[in-house]
């Protein structure tokens, strides 16, 4: 694995606990392979907070693009911003 800062494993790590992140976006944000990304959680978290996790991601669908719905419909708040080239656009 490459030598990270605190703040990309604090970020790789904060990626792999979100359920709607998927490691195909972590591999293409850090070239991180999801193999890599359970080591370092490994190595990061306690053992208890690392098979809680282990045992929460394992074949969840919204952790894999492959096993995703690819006509799922994806939750949008109203709220969010539109972004539209580098501006943010109001409403």
């Amino acid at each position: 694995m490459q030598n990270l800062s605190e703040i990309d494993k604090d970020r790789i790590i904060e990626m792999a606990w979100e359920d709607r992140t998927p490691f195909e976006a972590i591999f293409f944000q850090f070239n991180i392979s999801e193999k890599e990304v359970i080591m370092l959680m490994k190595q990061e978290m306690t053992l208890k907070n690392w098979k809680k996790w282990r045992e929460r991601v394992q074949g969840r669908k919204t952790k894999h693009l492959n096993l995703r719905d690819k006509n799922g419909f994806r939750f949008k708040s109203s709220r969010q911003k539109q972004i539209s080239g580098n501006r943010i656009s109001k409403r």
